[in-house]
């Protein structure tokens, strides 16, 4: 039976299935990151239970826009891993899903305050369908990716009771994390990217200058996030800084997939530091 055929359902589809249309990990990651920044600020439980809800909606919807954009080039090579394709999830109801938590997207967002609904909304969200949309396939590809990590602190520290933009190590440490994560999230890809039409950045590039562009981006997001705060660094982010520093070292020595393993590790540090800074 082919994709095409898939066999109808006349009830609400799997929520794993839902999940895994609307890339549910890496919303989930994001919405955590948010989260944790959140209460790593001033703000009251309550308003950064809406800023990290806000967030999260809005990257679900971004996961379930891929996936309705992107059917006709997974049905063309095959994608046996995505709910649309092999009608585990009818269409009519990522869309559903996409127009309903839009809609809470923008809900909540309002309640955060309009200075970081407009960050959360446009540079945030926004910036993810805009690579869906077209951006994804151009050598512009990271800059939605730039936009949406980069802007991602302020979007807390445009909620809090002095409404202000984030520093600007916190800012950059963002958009580093998110161009390097952009380059490692799309390598497994590229073979089948090609096949299809879609060049973003990585594709022109070359897997290996790819490999070591995110490398060094993750690095510099490292070092932002452990250098950046006013005052002397703590014992734990040079300790963590060493760590990183060997990854770095593993995926210029390592070959096979240990090279991407550890520029991942390097990522979730990356994560871990830019939080505990708050």
């Amino acid at each position: 039976m082919t994709a095409d055929a898939a066999p109808t359902r006349s009830g609400p589809p799997p929520v794993p299935a839902l999940l895994a249309a609307a890339h549910g990990g890496p919303a989930l990651v994001v919405g955590a990151i948010a989260g944790l920044l959140a209460l790593r600020s001033d703000l009251r439980p309550l308003d950064a239970a809406v800023v990290t809800a806000a967030v999260l909606t809005g990257q679900l919807t971004i996961g379930w826009g891929n996936d309705l954009r992107d059917l006709p080039r997974d049905r063309a090579v095959g994608r046996t891993d995505k709910p649309l394709v092999t009608g585990a999830l009818p269409v009519a109801w990522a869309v559903r899903a996409l127009v309903v938590t839009g809609l809470a997207c923008l809900v909540l967002s309002a309640l955060v305050g309009w200075r970081g609904a407009l960050v959360n909304v446009v540079l945030g969200a926004g910036a993810g369908h805009a690579y869906n949309l077209g951006l994804k396939a151009t050598r512009w590809s990271w800059v939605p990716y730039a936009s949406a990590f980069g802007t991602l602190p302020s979007v807390v520290t445009l909620a809090g009771p002095v409404p202000a933009w984030a520093p600007p190590w916190a800012t950059g440490a963002g958009a580093a994390l998110g161009v390097g994560a952009h380059l490692l999230n799309t390598l497994p890809d590229l073979a089948d990217d090609a096949r299809t039409g879609v060049r973003g950045l990585p594709h022109r590039i070359g897997e290996h200058p790819s490999r070591v562009l995110a490398v060094v981006l993750l690095s510099a997001a490292s070092l932002l996030a452990a250098l950046g705060p006013a005052g002397p660094p703590p014992a734990w982010a040079w300790a963590a800084l060493a760590l990183v520093a060997a990854l770095v070292a593993l995926t210029s020595a390592a070959h096979g997939r240990v090279p991407f393993r550890a520029a991942v590790a390097v990522a979730l540090l990356d994560v871990v530091l830019l939080v505990a800074a708050g």
